[in-house]
């Protein structure tokens, strides 16, 4: 099973030899070998890379989720699989086929899981507020008719970040928008390994949108990004990011998240969170979605 990821920030060739992703520096170092196969994910952190016909097909063969950034190395885009699972045409059809019931039921298990998230990361930095976010979670409804999703980000984010606005040009968002940005890529890579589209989605519907799927599945993902940023943020001065803000985001995908009684790193979790929803709507599991936990943490 793929465990690792690479976060390449300096110029280098990249090509593929004997079933390897091979790094060469530009600089003359030393090459780099890693098993294509131990690998879930490559972010390309600079755009001075080359890499070979051969290794992208070998990528895409083997699900590993590519991140190329654009000119302020904001991630932009990400290669993944395509129509690698047995059952892809039979799951298509019963993702597209699912019941409007289903659909409520199942974002009303993801919004209930990102507002306990949510007030988890308030209880691990000692906020009060969290007792109220827990509480607020219990109140979802099926399909979320009484929109608590955007309630509790009201209340949660200017407990998080002080003097803290979502979009704006921050270097807090910019650590929030680039750990997003990594999860999202572990989800796109884990819906098409599951055979699911991800065009189509529980909630988001745009008709532009090629993610619909992975914008839903992302939400109780999104509050373990948050506390990696608010801990960076924390202990660390700057007003933007820099490299080492970056591969320490980057990391998000091997920081821990709970599924029922199992810990699993985020990465593995994207791949549950899949599996499970694949069994909700073929109807083989009346627990429907599975979602992840943030582990108790203590107060800092």
């Amino acid at each position: 099973m793929a465990w690792r990821g690479l976060h390449i920030s300096n110029p280098a060739r990249l090509t593929h030899r004997r079933r390897q992703i091979v790094v060469a520096p530009d600089d003359g170092d030393e090459e780099l070998t890693f098993p294509v196969e131990d690998v879930a994910w490559v972010i390309l952190d600079t755009p001075q890379i080359s890499i070979s016909g051969s290794l992208l097909s070998a990528l895409a063969e083997n699900g590993v989720a590519m991140i190329v950034p654009d000119a302020k190395h904001h991630p932009a885009g990400v290669l993944i699989s395509f129509h690698q699972h047995h059952a892809q045409s039979a799951i298509a059809h019963a993702q597209i086929g699912m019941s409007a019931p289903l659909q409520k039921r199942l974002w009303q298990r993801i919004v209930k899981a990102k507002i306990e998230n949510q007030a988890a990361v308030l209880r691990a930095i000692g906020n009060d507020h969290a007792q109220a976010l827990s509480a607020m979670a219990s109140r979802v409804g099926s399909g979320d008719p009484g929109n608590l999703e955007a309630q509790a980000a009201r209340a949660y984010w200017p407990r998080l970040f002080e003097d803290f606005r979502r979009h704006d040009e921050t270097r807090e968002n910019g650590l929030l928008n680039y750990g997003y940005a990594v999860v999202r890529a572990a989800i796109a890579r884990a819906c098409a390994a599951s055979g699911l589209l991800p065009a189509f989605g529980i909630h988001h519907k745009s008709r532009t949108n090629p993610f619909n799927l992975v914008d839903d599945l992302i939400e109780p993902f999104r509050p373990s990004v948050d506390r990696l940023a608010q801990k960076r943020a924390n202990e660390t001065e700057g007003t933007e990011l820099d490299v080492d803000d970056r591969r320490h985001m980057a990391g998000i995908l091997g920081e821990s998240v709970s599924i029922g009684e199992e810990r699993l790193t985020i990465l593995a979790a994207t791949e549950a969170v899949a599996v499970s929803l694949v069994r909700a709507i073929e109807g083989r599991d009346a627990g429907l979605l599975s979602t992840p936990a943030l582990p108790l943490a203590r107060r800092t």
